[in-house]
């Protein structure tokens, strides 16, 4: 059984780290994992354009499990929150997993340098 603590809201960059076998994510591995479709867009963009439809379609089977759905009150904050930090250029996408993973008492896994000092986050590189 997986922990609170062993749970985080994985960013697509994290997830792509760890597909491109990044050391430094390694111990995120057996870790559980929430995201949402958006993640699943960008991931399954990206894997296909990089390695094709078979990888693709494996990544995207392997982490739909893991989607959490949202509400009104998660586009607010992340409206908000995007608002707030315009100057860094925060994606909807990242936006929306923060607040979700805030709202669920889990860090933000990420690498992306615009979260780098946030609270809340895990930032790896």
């Amino acid at each position: 059984m997986i922990e609170d603590d062993e749970v985080y809201f994985f960013d697509t960059y994290a997830i792509i780290e760890i597909l491109l076998d990044n050391d430094n994510y390694k111990r995120y591995t057996d870790k559980g994992v929430i995201l949402t479709k958006l993640n699943l867009f960008e991931l399954y963009y990206n894997v296909l354009k990089d390695f094709g439809d078979a990888k693709a379609d494996e990544y995207s089977e392997k982490y739909y499990p893991f989607i959490a759905d949202y509400g009104k009150e998660v586009i607010k904050g992340a409206s908000k929150l995007k608002l707030q930090y315009k100057d860094r250029n925060l994606s909807m996408t990242d936006c929306i997993g923060y607040i979700i993973a805030k709202k669920l008492g889990i860090k933000f896994l990420t690498g992306d340098k615009e979260f780098e000092n946030f609270d809340n986050v895990e930032f790896v590189k």
